[in-house]
């Protein structure tokens, strides 16, 4: 393997343990025994539910081809999981706020064991069977598990400032040094231990089921809506109201639309832009170098969220420019296909290496920041409903993407997802207007509230003082 990709994981692993080792008091949160106690649960669960899923995302494909299938078949597959995450996850997600987060957590334990029971089989049918309890499963973990997480941190009455605490850390957890370790351990089953291409899918259903037994024994049940005469129908009603009637709501659904889309699209397309003519490349430490640069955004967002200024909602009009004109280097920097195939790594394919590394940063920074903004702006009783609304046109714009993933150009496609990160960066502008608009108002309308207040327990106490002296008329102010 050649210098240079030691080189960037060396380089980033060194800013990431700086970055760790030179926060500062103001770069930290004090925090309580209690909430340390609470946050380290949520942190041991989260991280086996993530091992389990990123367990079996390098060997899905693999483990396809093995069993036969082309390549059209295989796209087949991979729709019906987005597929079904678009059609069934916003049911389940209502079914979460009704019918209780903890249970919907197990629910995600329980179909993804399944799930990775149904890759034993090399049947077409019982593989899309799979796929779909795949996505349903998928649905359920980015919506359930932090919908449970809010409303048990606001239950137990902890300060708001945390909880962005522990959305940093689950994600430079969950998504980075978890992500690292799952890609390591699944090819140490794989080829090491020789063990096949549905070894990694035993290991997760292990994890999931030991998340799950920590889940039954530790957590408790909350809900968003448990009111009985309430049917999935006036759910979706009022989720879909609450999204059309709070701009800020909508705004948050088409930022992380955009965003993720984007993101979804790169795991696609970073393996051709970085071997356009078949250059071979390492691609397990490509990607543990790419959660390594996402370990690093997660630092940096922690540092952020710890301090009151700047605000999320400023910040990220950054963040995803910086994003935007990192994919754009595969544009600016593209190269004619050649005649000669194989060889190492290109000089644009290196810096098409820094630029995906920045992007994946980026995406480091965009998970723990937006799901403070959701805590801040979706209403609780309709939180995992809203969310797995987000994920429609999500799941949508995905499908497309892998049905022409060949009609177009990947410069186009780098390009439109470009274009797609500009646009974010403008609705998070609009975002953060309405947000401090609405933030400066509330001074004034706190100080009238108050002002009321202490009106109406003046008026009180001269009654009474009025009433001892037996007048009849309370006096004025």
């Amino acid at each position: 393997m050649e210098a240079f990709y030691y080189l960037v994981f060396g380089a980033l692993s060194a800013v990431v343990f700086g970055v760790e080792l030179s926060k500062t008091t103001k770069d930290r949160i004090n925090t309580s025994p209690a909430f340390n106690s609470f946050k380290n649960n949520y942190l041991v669960v989260y991280s086996l539910m993530m091992a389990g899923d990123w367990l079996q995302g390098p060997y899905v494909y693999f483990l396809y081809t093995t069993y036969g299938f082309g390549k059209g078949e295989i796209g087949q597959l991979f729709i019906a999981g987005f597929g079904s995450s678009m059609l069934f996850g916003t049911i389940v997600g209502s079914l979460a706020d009704k019918q209780g987060r903890r249970r919907a957590c197990v629910t995600y334990c329980i179909t993804y064991i399944l799930s990775c029971i149904t890759k034993h089989s090399p049947q077409y049918r019982v593989l899309m069977i799979g796929r779909v309890l795949g996505g349903i499963a998928t649905s359920l973990l980015f919506s359930s598990f932090e919908s449970w997480l809010v409303a048990e941190h606001n239950k137990r009455g902890f300060d708001q400032q945390w909880l962005s605490l522990t959305f940093s850390k689950a994600i430079f957890l969950g998504n980075g040094l978890v992500a690292i370790l799952s890609g390591l351990f699944g090819n140490f089953l794989v080829d090491t231990f020789q063990l096949g291409p549905v070894a990694p899918f035993d290991a997760a259903a292990c994890f999931l089921a030991i998340g799950m037994a920590v889940i039954l024994s530790s957590w408790t049940e909350n809900y968003g809506d448990p009111s009985e005469n309430k049917d999935l129908i006036a759910q979706f009603r009022g989720a879909a109201v609450a999204i059309a009637s709070d701009e800020k709501i909508a705004l948050l659904g088409a930022i992380q639309s955009l965003f993720e889309g984007s993101m979804y699209t790169f795991v696609f397309l970073w393996t051709p832009a970085l071997s356009p003519n078949d250059e071979e490349i390492p691609h397990g430490f490509i990607f543990a170098t790419f959660m390594l640069a996402s370990m690093l955004g997660s630092s940096i967002a922690s540092r952020l969220m710890a301090r009151s200024s700047p605000r999320v909602e400023s910040y990220m009009q950054i963040v995803f420019i910086v994003s935007s004109a990192s994919l754009l280097l595969p544009i600016v920097t593209s190269v004619s296909p050649s005649k000669v195939k194989g060889g190492g790594i290109s000089l644009s394919g290196c810096l098409q290496m820094l630029g995906f590394c920045t992007f994946e940063a980026c995406v480091g920074i965009f998970w723990p920041s937006i799901m403070k903004m959701r805590s801040q702006y979706i209403p609780e009783e309709a939180r995992s409903t809203i969310m797995n609304f987000f994920r429609i046109p999500l799941n949508i714009f995905v499908c497309v993407v892998l049905y022409n993933v060949n009609a177009f150009p990947i410069t186009v496609m780098f390009g439109m997802c470009s274009i797609f990160l500009v646009v974010a960066s403008i609705l998070q502008r609009r975002l953060l207007v309405i947000a401090e608009k609405q933030s400066k108002s509330f001074p004034s309308t706190l100080q009238l509230l108050l002002n009321l207040d202490i009106k109406a327990v003046l008026k009180t106490e001269v009654w009474e003082m009025k009433e001892r002296d037996n007048e009849a008329e309370p006096l004025n102010i």
